[in-house]
Order: C-alpha cells, then structure tokens, then sequence
C-alpha cells in the first residue's frame, strides 16, 4: 500500500503530464493509479474505474491478462532485449510472419519502432526515399487531410492538420498539402451529407491531378479520424481516394495506429473498403496494451527500392534502440493469439450493437449536437447551441467538466475538446459496457444542465 499523500505531492513536484494544462493539473487533486484488473483501474486509495478509454486506446484483453503477463513473464526470463541492427532476434521473427498472415494483402515486410508517431515518420521517410532513390526527385510531398493527427514528432505533425496541436510548431515544419476531411457535421464545403455526391472527394482528386509529380505518397488515418474528435467517414470516401492515389501512381498510406487491431469491428478498418495499401502504420492495440511497440509494413515493391550494394547507400538509416524488444513482440504474438481463441472480434459485434443501442438516447441532450460511432470507437460532440451548431467556448471547459463527473461516477474518460471520447476495452463485458453509457449520459446531462 503506497501513501496516496506522499505519491500526489511528489507527481505535482516532478513529473509534466502529457496533453495536459499543469498549472490546472496542480491545482486539482490528482488521480494516481495502483493497479488494473479487467476492464477496471484502482487508483492508490483503492478507489475502482471502469477504464472507458482503455488506457488511451491500447487495451484489448483487459489489465491483468494471465496469458499476456505470463508471455511477458517466460521471455524475460530467456532474453529482455537484443538489438535487431543487424541481428534477430525469435520473438520479432514469429510476430513479423503473424502480422503478414493477416494484414491486407501485397503487404509482405515489417520494420519495427516504438510508438504511432515514429510508425508514421517511418513511412514518411521511407516513401520519400524510394522515390528519390528511383530518381523521381520532385517528389518531395505529401497529401494529408484537414484535422488530421498522425503522432507528435516533426514529420508526423506536418502532416497533421489540427492547429490546437500543430500552429505552434508551423516554422520547423515541411511543407504539405491538405485534402477537406469528410467532417459531415461540419462540412468544409458547406455542403449537406445527403446530396453532397462526396464533393470532397473531387476536391481530393484536384488536388492529386494537380500535384502528382511533386508527391510521394497520400496519408490518411482509415475510417476514422481518431485525435480530431472521431469523425466518421462516409461509406466509400476511403476507396474513393484510395483508387484515385493508385492511379495516379501514388503510394497510399493507413495510419491505424488507432482503428487497428478491432477497434472499428475488423482486425485493420481498411479492409472494411477492400483497400490493400503500400504502407500500414500500427501500434497502440498491437500488445494489447501491455508494452510500447509499433510497426511500419510495406510491399515488397517498396522494399526492393532499399537494396543494392553497400557503396550504393541505398540502405534506410534509421532505427530506434529498442526495435523489435523481444518482450514486446512476445507479448504482441500472445495478443494475436488471443484474438483468435477466444474469437475477439466474433464476440465484439453483439457489444458494438449494445453500444450503438446505448447510444441513442444521447440524441434527447440538446447540449449533444452529434454521435459518431464506428465500432468502439465513440465521439460525442458538445455543443452550446444544437440549432446553430455554436461550440462551447473553450473558457467553459465543457469536456473536462464532464470527466471530471464521470470521475466521481467511477468512469476514467478523456475528452477530445468538447468532444467525449468512448473507446472501451475490446473484452469489456456487456454489463459493464451498459454502465460506461449510463455513467457517460448522466455526467453529460449533469453538466449542460439538460
């Protein structure tokens, strides 16, 4: 048992909270986790949470997992870490051959980092140079979408497209060019989703024509824009610029840094469209929560471009210290294997349908101006005004509000903004899972007074 006392003055002294306000933080009292069991977090007064964001979108089996803490255990005890320049090692083997087993097809070579930033600035790194190495020197760019999030290092936020996250670093940042994100409720275009024919689409197609020569490669987060508040895209929008990309001689990449691994219904939310593309960018889901890890996979087409001989210097130079750590991919091959014997994603549909059902009575708030939900993955939109669609003012910290209630209801969310995130444990069970969205509308009514 630790003294909570001592642990909250030494974490308001020493550390600096990720996307967080610390003057607020340390004005407030924090919240210091102990442990996880299941679906649930205990903070150190022994106080249980249903962890309603799966511990920032990572958690698939739930905390505690006998299998995963015993495969974490049983390589530890045979090798904790080797590097993988220049060497292998059996874990990062057996999970390079599993990922291929099961990602899209024509994607057949797996380069390993450490999280979904250094995922994304992989691929960057890797398009640009084989195109370069080809001779194509003009391209030089990438296309990318409005609202768009990718991670935080250098490459990845210039290609991100949320100003909150990303104007402050505009002067160090490469130049880009930006497609309209399919943001229905707030269209870029002005346009209504009913007769709007995927107008966006054509401007993406204008934008390609115009600029094919100059670009390495289009970048898209599939199906769902997760950091921009969970902005679900239409049926077809992804295959649409999908297919433009390809015939224009693009390479296209996914970031499923966040919809991989089930949390949109299908193990890769590209599959969904039939999309097969050059670069599939992945972590967060990949251990099932349980250690950093991510992964870039390409084609063999691309990974042709790198070989030639050693005075060529055709080689990728990049890599991380811990690549391939043995501990993380053993414990990402024992995720898989769950997945497959107790039939995750089989089991899912019945919960997403108990979610989607829950769900509907949000829609009687009038301080709720929209629902977004592909799988489990949720956004609930906030706003001052429903007729006008009129935002709260940042000021009234609307979102956080509503955490911070859903906190005493014995709920961990994190809002996006105004925008409350749901994205559940994928092995939440479905009483629990009924809970999350009771305790989630009580706090949202309680808070806009509806």
């Amino acid at each position: 048992m630790y003294d909570g006392r001592q642990l909250t003055e030494w974490d308001k002294k020493y550390i600096w909270h990720p996307f967080t306000q610390m003057k607020d933080y340390m004005g407030a009292e924090p919240l210091i986790i102990e442990k996880g069991e299941g679906c649930y977090l205990v903070d150190v007064d022994g106080n249980r949470y249903i962890d309603g964001v799966s511990s920032l979108w990572v958690l698939v089996h739930g905390h505690g997992k006998r299998e995963l803490v015993d495969a974490i255990e049983k390589q530890s005890k045979v090798l904790c870490h080797s590097t993988l320049l220049g060497l292998g090692n059996v874990p990062s083997v057996l999970l390079a051959k599993k990922l291929i087993d099961i990602v899209p097809r024509g994607l057949s070579r797996v380069f390993y980092s450490d999280n979904g930033s250094t995922s994304v600035e992989i691929s960057l790194k890797m398009a640009y140079q084989y195109w370069q190495q080809r001779g194509e020197k003009r391209k030089k760019r990438f296309i990318s979408l409005t609202n768009a999030y990718h991670g935080d290092t250098i490459g990845s936020v210039s290609i991100g497209g949320i100003n909150l996250f990303h104007q402050v670093y505009r002067p160090l940042l490469f130049k880009t060019y930006k497609a309209p994100s399919p943001y229905c409720y707030r269209c870029p275009l002005k346009l209504k989703r009913e007769d709007c024919d995927l107008a966006c689409v054509e401007v993406f197609e204008k934008i390609v024509k115009a600029r094919r020569d100059e670009v390495c490669a289009v970048i898209v987060e599939p199906l769902v824009q997760g950091a921009a508040g969970m902005i679900v895209q239409p049926p077809g929008w992804l295959k649409a610029i999908w297919r433009i990309a390809k015939e224009h001689g693009l390479l296209f990449v996914t970031d499923e840094v966040a919809t991989g691994f089930g949390r949109t219904g299908n193990m890769f939310a590209c599959e969904e469209e039939g999309v097969n593309p050059d670069f599939l960018c992945v972590a967060k889901g990949i251990t099932g929560g349980y250690l950093p890890l991510a992964a870039t996979l390409t084609t063999e087409e691309v990974f042709g471009g790198f070989l030639g001989e050693f005075d060529e210097f055709k080689t990728f130079f990049h890599g991380h210290t811990y690549t391939g750590n043995p501990l993380a991919c053993a414990v990402a091959v024992e995720s898989l294997e769950l997945f497959e014997k107790e039939r995750v994603l089989a089991r899912l549909k019945d919960k997403i349908r108990v979610l989607e059902s829950g769900l509907a009575r949000f829609r009687d708030l009038p301080h709720v101006g929209d629902i977004r939900q592909k799988g489990f993955m949720v956004g609930i939109e906030l706003v001052k005004s429903r007729k006008t669609k009129r935002p709260y003012h940042p000021g009234e910290k609307t979102g956080q509000k509503v955490i911070e209630e859903a906190r005493k209801r014995g709920v961990i969310i994190r809002p996006l903004g105004d925008v409350i995130v749901l994205m559940p444990p994928l092995a939440i069970e479905e009483p629990v899972l009924e809970e999350l969205v009771n305790v989630t509308f009580e706090s949202v009514k309680a808070v806009t007074g509806t």
